[in-house]
C-alpha cells in the first residue's frame, strides 16, 4: 500500500527495548482500588473471593503468555516474571506491560461473575502497569523480597484497621491509633482488644499468591484392572508461601533455577536504594502533545472467532467508539481521540498533570479502563453473540513538539483509514464474489487509488465516496459546549483540511 506525506511523525516514536540479558517484571495494580472496594461492598480487610479472582487472572495470564515463569500477587496487585531470554513483544516495554495489563483486566471483567456472582460489577475496573527491570537474579530477589514485605506490613495495618472499625471507631479514629505503630505493637492490639492471632489468618492474606509451573501428579488413564496410572505432569499452579525471596522456596524450582538462576544468600535487610530503582521512571516531556495510541492484539483473530462482518462490522466500530467516550469521560485530561478499525489515539492537553507522571501509569490505565469498558459494554452491542476469547490491547505513548506536527499524527491515520478501508472493501468484494484470497490480493497488487473506485464501480456497482463516513473517514470523540453544557460527541468528519479545526478551536487551544 501506498505511504502517505506524514509517516516522517514516526520519527518521535521512541524506542524502549529492554536489551539482554536484563529480567524483565511487569507489575500492575488497580487505580483507586479503595473506591472500587466500597463500591462493590468487597469484605474487609479482605475478601478471598476477590483474591481468587486475582490469582485466576494471573494463572490465565501466565497461561497464555509461557514466557512468563513466576507471578506472585496480594491485594490488589500482581507482579509478573519472564524467562531471562524472553523475546516476547521483541522486548518492547510500552508493548509489554500494556498488553499484560491489558489482558488482566479483561479477564478480571469477564470472570467476575464466576468468583462474585451475587454482586454486580458497577463500573468498569482498570490496572496501572509498569516494567521493573532487574539486571541480575540478585536484583529480582530484592524486588521480590520488597513486595512480600509490603504484603505483610500493609495486610497487618489493614487487619488491625478494620477491627478497630468493626468494633465502632471511625475510619478516622482508625488512623489516627495505628500513626507509627510497629508491627510488634499492631501484633498485641489484635491479640489482646480483638482476641485475634495473625498469624491464624489465611496464608492467601498474609503472604499472598504465588502462580508457577508445577510438576503434579495426575492421573494420565487406569489399567486393565481399574487402577489408575499416575505420571507426572507440568500445570499451573497457585501456592501461598511465607517467604518467596528465600533460597529454601526459589532454589527447589528447577524451572526458575533453569530459567533465571538461583538465589546464592537470603536477604537480611531490603536496601533502599533498590526500592528507590524499583518506584523510579522518567516523566514525559512537558509543554508537548502526548499522545496514548491503542492497537487491538490479534484482532484479526478475534474478528474471525466472533464473526465480524467484512470488510467491516459497523457494531464493532461502534462499540470501539463506545469504549473511546468512555475513557474521555474517565480521563478529563484528554480533549480528543480518533479511532478506526482496532485502533484508538488520546490526545492529553498540553498543560495536562499527567506528563507529571509515569508514562507507563498513563498508558496502562487507558489501555486498561478502555478493555474494562470494550467487555463490559460487549452485550450492548452484540447481544446475541457470546464473548468466546477475552479481548486485549496494547499502547504506547509519543510526545510531539507542535500544533502542527500533532495535526500531521491525526492526518496520517486518517490517511491510512482511507487507504486500509478501500483496500479492505475492494478485497472482500472481490472474495465474496468467488476469487480467493491470494487471487484478490494479485488482482489489488500496486494499484492506486482511482485504480480502486473504478473496480468497485465497474464490477460491483459501488461508488465508494457513498459508503458511510465511519468506515471512509473514522470516528473522532471530543467534548463540546452545547447550551452553556459540556458533552462528549462522537464525529465522522475530515480531520485533515482546516475546516474542522476552525470550527472547534478550543480543542487544540
Amino acid at each position: 500500500m501506498a505511504n502517505s506525506k506524514y509517516e516522517y511523525v514516526k520519527s518521535f516514536e521512541v524506542e524502549d527495548e529492554i536489551v539482554l540479558p536484563h529480567v524483565i517484571v511487569v507489575r500492575l495494580h488497580a487505580r483507586d482500588y479503595l473506591r472500587f472496594c466500597k463500591a462493590h461492598e468487597l469484605r474487609r480487610p479482605y475478601d478471598e473471593e476477590a483474591l481468587d479472582l486475582m490469582n485466576s487472572c494471573a494463572e490465565f495470564v501466565q497461561r497464555k503468555y509461557p514466557d512468563i515463569l513466576f507471578s506472585y500477587g496480594f491485594n490488589d496487585e500482581y507482579s509478573f516474571v519472564f524467562k531471562k531470554k524472553t523475546k516476547f513483544y521483541e522486548r518492547r516495554a510500552s508493548k509489554i506491560f500494556s498488553l499484560i495489563t491489558s489482558c488482566f483486566t479483561s479477564v478480571f471483567v469477564d470472570k467476575w461473575k464466576e468468583f462474585l456472582s451475587g454482586r454486580e460489577l458497577k463500573y468498569p475496573p482498570s490496572f496501572s502497569g509498569q516494567v521493573i527491570v532487574c539486571a541480575t537474579v540478585d536484583v529480582l530477589q530484592h524486588y521480590l523480597a520488597w513486595r512480600q514485605h509490603e504484603c505483610y506490613i500493609a495486610n497487618q495495618y489493614s487487619a488491625c484497621f478494620w477491627a478497630l472499625v468493626s468494633h465502632g471507631r471511625t475510619e478516622k479514629e482508625a488512623e489516627d491509633i495505628l500513626k507509627d505503630t510497629k508491627k510488634q505493637e499492631q501484633n498485641e492490639m489484635l491479640h489482646q482488644q480483638f482476641n485475634i492471632n495473625y498469624n491464624n489468618l489465611p496464608k492467601i492474606f498474609r503472604w499472598g499468591s504465588c502462580v508457577l509451573l508445577m510438576e503434579v501428579e495426575a492421573i494420565v488413564k487406569y489399567d486393565k484392572d481399574g487402577c489408575p496410572v499416575k505420571r507426572l505432569k507440568k500445570q499451573i499452579s497457585t501456592v501461598h508461601s511465607q517467604d518467596i525471596a528465600r533460597r529454601t522456596f526459589w532454589n527447589q524450582k528447577p524451572s526458575l533455577v533453569k530459567e533465571l538462576g538461583s538465589f546464592v544468600e537470603d536477604i537480611k535487610r531490603i536496601d533502599k536504594d533498590y526500592i528507590k530503582y524499583f518506584q523510579s521512571e522518567a516523566k514525559l516531556m512537558p509543554y508537548t502533545w502526548a499522545v496514548i495510541r491503542i492497537d487491538g492484539c490479534h484482532f484479526h483473530k478475534f474478528a474471525d472467532v466472533h464473526k465480524f462482518e467484512k470488510p467491516n462490522d459497523e457494531q464493532a466500530l461502534k462499540l470501539m467508539n463506545e469504549c473511546a467516550v468512555g475513557v474521555l469521560d474517565e480521563f478529563r485530561e484528554v480533549i480528543f481521540s480518533y479511532g478506526v478499525s482496532d485502533e484508538y489515539s488520546f490526545i492529553l492537553k498540553r498543560s495536562s498533570h499527567l506528563q507529571r507522571t509515569n508514562p507507563s501509569d498513563i498508558v496502562s490505565s487507558v489501555v486498561s479502563f478502555f478493555t474494562s469498558m470494550y467487555v463490559m459494554k460487549w452485550k450492548a452491542f452484540f447481544p446475541l453473540t457470546d464473548l468466546v476469547c477475552q479481548p486485549s490491547f496494547d499502547g504506547r505513548v509519543v510526545c510531539y513538539p507542535s500544533t502542527e506536527i500533532l495535526r500531521d499524527y491525526l492526518s496520517w491515520r486518517q490517511v491510512d483509514c482511507h487507504i486500509n478501508n478501500q483496500y479492505n472493501t475492494c478485497f472482500w468484494m472481490l472474495v465474496k464474489s468467488g476469487k480467493s484470497r491470494s487471487d484478490a490480493q494479485q488482482i489489488l497488487k500496486g494499484t492506486q487509488s482511482q485504480e480502486k473506485m473504478e473496480l468497485l464501480a465497474n464490477n460491483f456497482g459501488i461508488d465508494y465516496n457513498t459508503i458511510g463516513e465511519m468506515l471512509r473517514l473514522g470516528s473522532s470523540a471530543f467534548w463540546e459546549e452545547e447550551n452553556g453544557c459540556s458533552k462528549i460527541v462522537v464525529q465522522h468528519c475530515n480531520i485533515i483540511d482546516d475546516g474542522f479545526w476552525g470550527a472547534h478551536p478550543c480543542i487544540l487551544a
